[in-house]
C-alpha cells in the first residue's frame, strides 16, 4: 500500500507541474475531484528543450534530433526544409521559395529571410497573354514558363550561415540519407501522389520520378528512394550556392528550360540572391505581432485586420458566432481590396506600408462596419479611406531551448508545383509566376485580384500570402506559427491567433476551430464544416452569401512558449502532421 501511495504521489506531482498555470490549468478546487479534470477537447504535445511542428514526420524528427545534437533552431529549420524536400514533395521543394522569420533569443530581435522565387529576365507583362489578349491559363500553371528563379537553397544556406551554427554538410546529411537509403511510403505520401498521379504522370520525368516502371504508384509500406535528388543535394553540401546555381545542377535545369522553352538561364541563376527584411509589426491589445512584409501580403493584412477588430467586441459576440464571424468577414473584405491594389515587390514600386498598418487607418475603415449587416463587396473600394501619400505551400516552426524560433513557410505554389521534373536533379519546377498579374485586375489562380503592382517585370519577385508569424508577450515569444492554402493562408493565421489571443485557448484548440474566409472578391463567405446551422442562417440574415465549404481552409503548424514548456500543435485538416518534441 505505501508503494502504492508513493506511485499516486508522483503521477500527481508531474501532472501539476505540467498543467500549472496555463490557460487550461485546474482550479484549486478541483482537486477535491475523483478524477482528473481535463479542460479542452483538443491538448497539445508538450516539451521542456525543443520542438519542430511540421506537416511531415520524418523532416520533423530530423528537425529534433538536429536539435538534441547542440544545434539551433536555424540549424534545425534549415535541417527539416531541406529533408521536406524528399518526403514531402507536393511542397517541400529545392525549386520553389519562401519565407524565414526568426527570433534571436541573445539579441531580442526579429529579422525576416526572404527566398521567394524571381520572374527570369526575359519574362514581361505580357508573356502569358494570348493573341486575342487573355490569359493562357495552362501556360501559365503547368508550362516551363511557369516557374520562376528558385530561392530555397539560397534562403536555407543564408539563414544557416548568418544564424546557424552547423555546417551546411551536417545539417544536410540526414536529407540526403533519407534520399539516398529511401523511405516506407505513409498514408499521406501515398495519397497525395495519387490525387496528382495523372498531371505527374504526363510529364516523362515526373512519371519517372514518383512511379514504378510500369507507371503504378508506390503502395502504402512500400520503399522509395530518390537517388537523383541525393545527388543534387551533395552537389549543395559540398559547393554550397555553387553546388545550385552554377555548375552542373545549373546547366541541368537550364537544359530542362531549353528543351521546354522555358526562360531560366545561366545568368538568371548565377544572379539569384535571397534578401534580409525587417519584419512588419502591429499590436493587438497586450500582444505585439511581427510578420511577414511585402512581397508577401500576409503579414500587413493580418495587422490590418487586428487593428479594424481590435475596437470591436470579440469576446463578448463569443467565439464563432454570427456576431464574431460577422466582424471578422467584414475586416477580411476591407483587407483584401487594399491588397488588391497596394501590394507588391518593394524592391519596384511603394507600398504605403505605414498607412495600411496604421490604427487610424483601422479606425476609418471600422467606421464603415454595421453591427448586423454586411458590407456588400461591390461597396468596399481599395483604399478609399486610405490617406494621401506624405497553393500548395507548407510551413514548419521550431524552438530551441535558448529560445530562439523560427517561423519558415515555403512553397512551389500548386501542389507539386508545375508537375514538371528536372532530369536528373530528382527535382520539381515551381509554377510560381502564376502568382503575378498576367493581366492586371483579372484574378489569380486563387481567385485572387491581382493589381498593376504586382504585374509581371523580370528580377521582381511575385506577390504572396505566405505569412510565418509570431506572437510576442511581454516582449518574448509566446506564439509561432503559420499555414499553406494560398489565398486563405492570411485568415487561417488570423484566426489562429484570435483564439489564443482573445479567447484563452491553448494552441491545440487554436488549431482546431472552424474557420471561415472572405478575399473580397468573389463576395462569398466560404465556411468550414462545424458552424453551426443556426449561425449560417443568421450570417445570411445579415446579408451574408455563404458557402459551405466541403474543404478545409489552412494547415497550422504552431508552438507556444509559456510556463517554461512549448505546446506543440500540427493541424488536423490534411493527414501526416507531426510534433517533435524532447
Amino acid at each position: 500500500m505505501t508503494r502504492l501511495l508513493h506511485a499516486i504521489l508522483i503521477v500527481t506531482t508531474c501532472w501539476t507541474a505540467l498543467f500549472a498555470g496555463t490557460a487550461w490549468a485546474q482550479p484549486a478546487a478541483d482537486a477535491q475531484l475523483p478524477i482528473i479534470d481535463y479542460r479542452s477537447r483538443f491538448l497539445p504535445v508538450v516539451a521542456e528543450h525543443g520542438m519542430v511542428a511540421g506537416p511531415e514526420k520524418l523532416a520533423a524528427e530530423i528537425g529534433k534530433t538536429v536539435l538534441q545534437r547542440g544545434g539551433n533552431a536555424v540549424d534545425a529549420a534549415v535541417a527539416t526544409g531541406f529533408a521536406l524536400a524528399v518526403s514531402y514533395p507536393r511542397a517541400g521543394n529545392l525549386g520553389g521559395g519562401g519565407f524565414m522569420l526568426i527570433h534571436l533569443a541573445d539579441q531580442q530581435r526579429q529579422t525576416l529571410i526572404d527566398y521567394r522565387e524571381t520572374a527570369p529576365a526575359a519574362a514581361g507583362r505580357e508573356l502569358y497573354l494570348d493573341g486575342d489578349g487573355e490569359v493562357d491559363r495552362m501556360r501559365m500553371y503547368f508550362s516551363h514558363q511557369s516557374a520562376g528563379v528558385p530561392g530555397t537553397v539560397a534562403g536555407l544556406i543564408m539563414a544557416l550561415e548568418k544564424y546557424g551554427t552547423m555546417s551546411l554538410e551536417e545539417v544536410l546529411a540526414p536529407a540526403i540519407a533519407l534520399a539516398e537509403q529511401g523511405l516506407e511510403v505513409s498514408f499521406a505520401l501515398n495519397f497525395e501522389i495519387d490525387a496528382r498521379a495523372e498531371r505527374l504522370r504526363l510529364n516523362a520525368e515526373a512519371r519517372r520520378l514518383f512511379f514504378k516502371p510500369d507507371g503504378s504508384a508506390y503502395a502504402i509500406g512500400e520503399h522509395w528512394r530518390q537517388p537523383d535528388l541525393a545527388w543534387t543535394l551533395k552537389q549543395i553540401a559540398e559547393n554550397g550556392l555553387d553546388g545550385f546555381y552554377r555548375g552542373e545542377v545549373a546547366r541541368r535545369i537550364v537544359a530542362e528550360m531549353e528543351a521546354g522553352n522555358g526562360l531560366i538561364t545561366l545568368a538568371d541563376l548565377a544572379g539569384y540572391r535571397a534578401v534580409e527584411r525587417e519584419p512588419v509589426r502591429g499590436s493587438f491589445h497586450d500582444f505585439e505581432v511581427v510578420s511577414t512584409p511585402p512581397p508577401s501580403s500576409g503579414g500587413v493584412h493580418i495587422i490590418q485586420m487586428l487593428n479594424i477588430l481590435e475596437g470591436l467586441p470579440l469576446r463578448e459576440a463569443g467565439h464563432n458566432s454570427a456576431t464574431y464571424l460577422h466582424y471578422l468577414a467584414e475586416a477580411m473584405k476591407r483587407a483584401y481590396a487594399d491588397r488588391s491594389r497596394y501590394l507588391g515587390d518593394t524592391d519596384f514600386v511603394d507600398v504605403p506600408l505605414t498607412q495600411l498598418t496604421s490604427k487610424a487607418y483601422a479606425a476609418r475603415q471600422r467606421e464603415g462596419i454595421a453591427a448586423d449587416r454586411a458590407t456588400p463587396s461591390a461597396d468596399i473600394a481599395p483604399g478609399t479611406q486610405l490617406a494621401p501619400e506624405s497553393r500548395d505551400t507548407t510551413h514548419f516552426t521550431v524552438v530551441d531551448d535558448a529560445g530562439n524560433v523560427v517561423s519558415n513557410t515555403y512553397t512551389l505554389n500548386f501542389s507539386f508545383g508545375s508537375h514538371i521534373a528536372v532530369p536528373g536533379t530528382g527535382m520539381l519546377l515551381n509554377n510560381e509566376m502564376a502568382d503575378f498579374a498576367a493581366a492586371p485586375g483579372t484574378a489569380n489562380a486563387y481567385g485572387l485580384v491581382e493589381g498593376e503592382r504586382n504585374r509581371i517585370e523580370g528580377g521582381k519577385r511575385p506577390l504572396s500570402s505566405m505569412s510565418p508569424t509570431m506572437v510576442l508577450r511581454e516582449g518574448k515569444p509566446w506564439l509561432a506559427t503559420g499555414s499553406p492554402g494560398g489565398s486563405v493562408i492570411i485568415t487561417t493565421v488570423l484566426q489562429t491567433l484570435l483564439n489564443a489571443m482573445v479567447f484563452d485557448m491553448n494552441i491545440a484548440a487554436a488549431a482546431a476551430g472552424a474557420r471561415v474566409h472572405h478575399q473580397w472578391l468573389p463576395d462569398v463567405l466560404r465556411v468550414e464544416q462545424g458552424v453551426s446551422p443556426d449561425t449560417i442562417r443568421l450570417l445570411r440574415g445579415m446579408g451574408h452569401s455563404v458557402e459551405i465549404g466541403d474543404r478545409t481552409l489552412g494547415r497550422t503548424q504552431s508552438i507556444m512558449l509559456e510556463n517554461g514548456h512549448l505546446y506543440g500543435a500540427t493541424d488536423t485538416r490534411r493527414p501526416g502532421g507531426h510534433v517533435a518534441g524532447y
